[in-house]
């Protein structure tokens, strides 16, 4: 037991300090249970320290993966999300136009492949809705009988070179009894008649070697066109583009006329380039001095009522239909669209000058509120929410108009955009619809 007693002293300032006095009266039990035994304490306290050390990065680790939890897999940040939609039409509508007109989107480049030879089809290699590149193999036709034509034609070259050969050694051996007789008619021991025999003997033979040297030079081009006719086998794409139809089967005869009737293929596929899709239109000639050349409009497929495509007018073909009074017009696309076909109906909308000069209004895809975008490095981006995460997409944007901006490229009807951009939000942060 510890007693504390306090005696305050009455003497000066200096001396007036505080005395403490302290009676301590021990209890010898008490005092022996408080002797350690070093020996023993020392062997058992590095087992607890080693506890201590293991208990201690074990919270450590569990604290790191509750963190990286909660940091990659807490709750969702909430957030405005607006579902990205096709402009209304009804701004191109308004925009005024000099004249409307109905035609149909075509494809410049369009081919039947038909085979260069008649023969039988043997293999088909495309289908409906292939894309082939230029050069690629289409179908293959039965060599058989143009083998047979080209191994005939080989042998044909190799007998007029052994006939080039056989005469050339005969000539040689003319021309040596010309010399002898040469010398024997200059000492008189041959007549003058006899040395022109030999003569003429190697005249002779040197016509049949150009003659033999000209039928060496039929037959090589008779094999070069025997190999091409076995090479037109062989049906290759003449363009990149992408199969429409497929018009025969194999065993089937194809061939590059329409001998055969009924039973003889002309084509084998139809090949588009879809690259050089147009629209046609015929206008009415009354009209046409409403139309130049690079005029700004707007086309309306029928199958997409809603799509305002924006073109232009490509040029004014300088002739007119006397039957139906038009003239026909071709109008290009400013920018291709995978939803236009060929052959669909369009409609096609003249616009006037003071249109065409806003034509960011035209070409505007879809629309999104200003506080949806921000800028970085001279760029715009947008958040756009994919599988419950944001990704930064930067986007071309075009004329600002009631708080809207139009956006030329980056995101597509469909899209779900973040409504109102925050600095908090970065890629990869986990988000979900704002509930109201």
């Amino acid at each position: 037991m510890i007693i504390i007693e306090q005696e305050v002293s009455t003497g000066s300032l200096l001396n007036s300090l505080p005395t403490i006095i302290i009676t301590m009266a021990f209890d010898q039990n008490a005092l022996e249970g408080l002797r350690i035994e070093r020996e023993n304490s020392t062997s058992a306290s590095k087992p607890k320290r080693g506890l201590l050390s293991h208990a201690l990065l074990g919270g450590t680790l569990v604290l790191l993966a509750a963190i990286t939890w909660w940091f990659f897999s807490g709750e969702a940040v909430e957030v405005e999300i607006l579902s990205v939609s096709a402009p209304n039409s009804a701004s191109n509508n308004n925009a005024s136009s000099v004249l409307d007109a109905s035609g149909y989107v075509i494809a410049r480049r369009k081919s039947t492949i038909s085979a260069k030879v008649t023969a039988r089809i043997m293999e088909v290699l495309i289908e409906e809705g292939d894309y082939v590149t230029e050069g690629q193999l289409l179908a293959r036709l039965d060599p058989s009988t143009y083998s047979r034509q080209l191994d005939l034609s080989r042998r044909q070259h190799e007998a007029a070179q052994a006939q080039l050969a056989q005469v050339q050694v005969r000539l040689l051996e003319a021309e040596r009894t010309v010399q002898r007789a040469e010398k024997l008619g200059s000492s008189n021991l041959i007549s003058e008649a006899e040395l022109e025999r030999a003569r003429a003997n190697v005249d002779d033979f040197r016509a049949q070697l150009d003659a033999l040297r000209s039928q060496v030079k039929v037959a090589q081009a008779n094999v070069g066109m025997q190999q091409q006719n076995m090479d037109d086998l062989l049906v290759r794409a003449p363009f990149s583009g992408v199969v429409i139809s497929k018009d025969a089967q194999p065993g089937e005869m194809v061939s590059p006329t329409s001998a055969g009737g009924g039973f003889t293929r002309t084509g084998i596929a139809t090949i588009v380039d879809m690259e050089s899709r147009e629209i046609e239109v015929d206008v009415n000639e009354s009209f046409i001095q409403r139309v130049s050349e690079n005029q700004s409009t707007i086309a309306s497929l029928d199958a997409y009522p809603d799509l305002s495509i924006p073109s232009h007018v490509i040029s004014i073909v300088p002739t007119a239909d006397r039957q139906k009074a038009t003239v026909k017009v071709r109008i290009g696309f400013d920018e291709l669209d995978d939803r236009v076909l060929p052959d669909m109906a369009v409609k096609v909308r003249f616009l006037s000058a003071d249109s065409a000069s806003e034509q960011d209004v035209s070409a505007a895809r879809v629309e999104l509120p200003g506080s949806a975008l921000f800028s970085e490095n001279d760029l715009r981006y947008v958040w756009r929410v994919r599988n419950q995460q944001l990704e930064r997409v930067a986007v071309k944007t075009g004329a600002e108009s009631n708080g809207n901006i139009r956006i030329l490229s980056g995101i597509q009807p469909g899209d779900q955009i973040v409504k109102n951009v925050t600095a908090a939000l970065h890629d990869g942060l986990k988000v979900k619809r704002h509930s109201r």
